[in-house]
């Protein structure tokens, strides 16, 4: 069972209140969890695209600009997103850039970005998760089209650090 933090609309977490994961379809309106998306700069200027698990229930089969997912309970976002980067890539950072926040529905969602100058043939593949990666341009990413890659809101966020 994966727990979560509770977190109000002002992005302030809540004492005392527990959220489930898998109960994420009965969280209360006003409550939030946070979910964590890194977008992979290497410092040569190419992007990491992971693509997701065909037995993922959500979007199997497409290429993500970003790893990512929930954090857990205990966990600030930033500790969340250098958990979920490792599990997700092997990708050890020791500091992220916000890019932004925002309110889903039941989520509040941080976007980070990860400058790595890391081996490129040292990503790991997260079993369930990912089965295929790599490295584009800024602009063969740009130019993905939606039916090829999740997460097409990225799209703002990759103009704003690479162009």
């Amino acid at each position: 069972m994966e727990l979560w933090d509770a977190y109000n609309s002002n992005f302030e977490k809540i004492e005392g209140i527990t959220l489930i994961r898998e109960k994420e379809d009965e969280i209360p309106e006003g409550l939030y969890h946070i979910v964590v998306h890194i977008l992979v700069k290497h410092t040569d200027g190419t992007y990491l695209l992971m693509k997701r698990d065909p037995n993922k229930p959500a979007w199997p089969g497409f290429w993500e600009a970003t790893a990512g997912g929930s954090v857990l309970q205990g966990e600030s976002a930033l500790e969340g997103s250098l958990r979920e980067l490792r599990e997700e890539t092997g990708i050890v950072a020791e500091s992220l850039k916000e890019l932004d926040r925002s309110l889903g529905k039941t989520s509040i969602h941080y976007r980070y970005l990860c400058v790595t100058d890391c081996a490129k043939d040292s990503i790991k593949l997260q079993e369930g998760e990912t089965c295929d990666y790599r490295w584009v341009s800024a602009c063969e990413l740009l130019d993905m089209q939606e039916s090829e890659l999740l997460g097409g809101q990225m799209k703002k966020y990759i103009n704003k650090v690479c162009l």
